[in-house]
């Protein structure tokens, strides 16, 4: 007895093969596109070294602030003021406080040192600074390149102020960044999981 369509060629399990095989491609795509999303979230929320908000230096602000407010106050008063609308030699105050930085200061080393590591937890630093992230996030983006399914990828910040800058020790991020990226991780992966549909 013979079966029917015996000997012909088998489109059917090509289609399977070809589906399995776009699938696959999706779901390492949506994978990377969420490590993406998550790692440039955390990056871009991640606080920049600012020394003027820095607790140390709030006298010297508030002392500077005073002087503005009563140059300000001296501008109102006609009296005060040149023919070109400036004030008076002798009106102005001109004294301020220092803000206090190391010398050199420059913020941004806390957003360089995300990084993306697969299948190992890193235990390393860098001295760099990227005030921006973009850096940080491109180098993001060429490490996940090779990412696949089955994979484990780790968004590491080793600096030892990490914790506390993600428990509020920072005004300009005091809801963290990790803890707010988590919050929406289930709307970055259902827009991954739309954009690479098969």
């Amino acid at each position: 007895m013979s079966r029917a369509g015996a000997g012909q060629s088998g489109s059917f399990a090509l289609s399977l093969a070809e589906f399995a095989a776009q699938a696959t491609e999706a779901i390492d795509v949506s994978l990377r596109e969420i490590i993406i999303e998550v790692g440039s979230s955390v990056i871009r929320m991640s606080p920049v070294g600012n020394p003027d908000i820095w607790a140390q230096n709030t006298v010297a602000r508030q002392y500077n602030k005073a002087v503005d407010d009563h140059n300000s106050d001296l501008r109102s008063d006609p009296a005060n003021l040149t023919k070109a609308g400036r004030l008076k030699p002798g009106c102005k105050l001109n004294d301020g406080m220092d803000i206090v930085a190391p010398q050199g200061y420059v913020g941004g080393r806390f957003r360089a040192n995300w990084h993306l590591s697969i299948d190992v937890v890193e235990k390393v630093t860098f001295d760099e600074v990227d005030p921006s992230g973009q850096e940080t996030i491109a180098a993001l983006v060429w490490a996940v390149s090779d990412f696949t399914a089955g994979q484990t990828a780790y968004l590491i910040n080793n600096l030892p102020y990490a914790i506390p800058l993600e428990f509020g020790h920072s005004t300009q991020a005091p809801g963290g960044m990790v803890r707010i990226t988590v919050a929406r991780f289930q709307q970055i992966v259902q827009e991954a999981i739309r954009n690479n549909q098969v």
